[in-house]
């Protein structure tokens, strides 16, 4: 048998139990700690092996096995000072007198599965390797997800760069629309994508939004959707972006090139949160995070007729400033370093340095095109 590469935590105060499943488990190569009481189980999650699977007994003498479980399950143990538990392991909860009252908030607290005593090894067998797959299958999306990240993320340590981060990390877990303002090229996007990523529905749809990109007779529909037939080419009924971004948050990237007809209706849904798909009769209704960006002074085309100063007021309602790069030249080496380091790993090649002479030359240029 290849070498076992999972670990299993047995939490019962069965010494019996224990044994006979240490047995089966053992067998199909996984490592197993055990535990007998909530505090040895905390222990043994806290000493920083890694556990992959948990089997729990919903009766741990004076214990209960399921607040032990809606604990494990709390992202916010932590802060009430207590040990911090990784949320993501599956948990398999075993009882020989379980109510079915037990098994429903066990199962609503994040359970993965309810065994009953007397266990039959098969169904312990394939439920812990089912948990197990899934702990892996939640690893590698975590792992991609981190690698999509890494490519979002702000460079910079900067002073300007730090403050752009407090104020991130004070809207983003806010409902609060926001305005982020700046240059071509400045890392609109990546404020946009931060915000998003540290807020409550980071795990929801980020949908961006070009409005420069798109022509002005397809911006509603792209925005809102069409019926089938609404106009030449309508040939299949569309959703709409505000509605696919519904419970996200949706990204309007130069909304000052946004048509004023456009404008109307991205009013309403900002105001009621409804709208109709272009051809259709039908209110929707959307409730999603709006984070919109430009590189106009939106005031200016306020007063010009060009930008309706009500829409304005409702996107501004926390205003955050991309810095240009020529404001932040502390922060071009790092810049420069981390898309040589970039480069290399896409074409294969060794990392490299880059001299500081070089370095110097480019901290000396005030770069009017930004980060870009």
């Amino acid at each position: 048998m290849s070498e076992p590469s999972e670990t299993v935590l047995l939490v019962d105060d069965e010494k019996n139990i224990r044994r006979t499943l240490r047995m089966v488990l053992e067998g199909e190569g996984y490592l197993v700690e055990e535990a007998d009481s909530a505090a040895a189980a905390e222990t043994a999650l806290t000493r920083g092996k890694s556990i992959e699977v948990i089997l729990l007994d919903v009766k741990l003498g004076e214990d209960n096995g399921i607040d032990f479980l809606s604990r494990l399950k709390s992202r916010s143990v932590e802060e009430a000072g207590g040990p911090r538990f990784d949320p993501d392991i599956p948990v398999i909860m075993i009882s020989g007198h379980a109510s079915i009252d037990d098994a429903v908030k066990a199962t609503k607290l994040g359970a993965f599965d309810f065994l009953e005593k007397p266990l039959d090894r098969n169904r312990v067998v394939v439920t812990v390797r089912n948990a197990a797959e899934r702990r892996r299958m939640l690893a590698q999306v975590s792992s991609l997800r981190a690698a999509v990240d890494s490519r979002w993320e702000l460079l910079g340590r900067s002073s300007v760069m730090n403050d752009l981060r407090r104020q991130i990390a004070k809207v983003a877990p806010t409902r609060s629309r926001v305005l982020v303002t700046g240059e071509s090229g400045t890392g609109k996007e990546l404020i946009a994508r931060a915000i998003h990523r540290n807020s409550p529905v980071a795990d929801k749809a980020f949908v961006k939004v070009n409005c420069a990109a798109i022509p002005p007779e397809l911006i509603e529909s792209e925005l809102f959707g069409h019926e089938r037939g609404a106009f030449t080419g309508a040939v299949a009924k569309k959703r709409g972006l505000f509605e696919v971004a519904h419970g996200g948050t949706i990204f309007l990237d130069e909304i000052g090139d946004m048509s004023l007809s456009a404008q109307a209706k991205v009013l309403r849904v900002l105001q009621t949160g409804e709208f109709a798909r272009v051809g259709g009769e039908q209110t929707l209704k959307t409730d999603c995070r709006v984070v919109a960006a430009t590189n106009k002074e939106l005031d200016k085309a306020v007063a010009a007729g060009e930008f309706r100063e009500d829409l304005f007021f409702r996107l501004n309602v926390v205003p955050i400033n991309s810095p240009p790069l020529r404001d932040r030249l502390d922060d071009v080496p790092l810049l420069a370093e981390s898309f040589v380091a970039e480069c290399c790993d896409e074409n294969g090649f060794a990392r490299k340095a880059i001299d500081a002479a070089v370095l110097g030359k480019l901290r000396g240029y005030d770069w009017p095109g930004n980060v870009r």
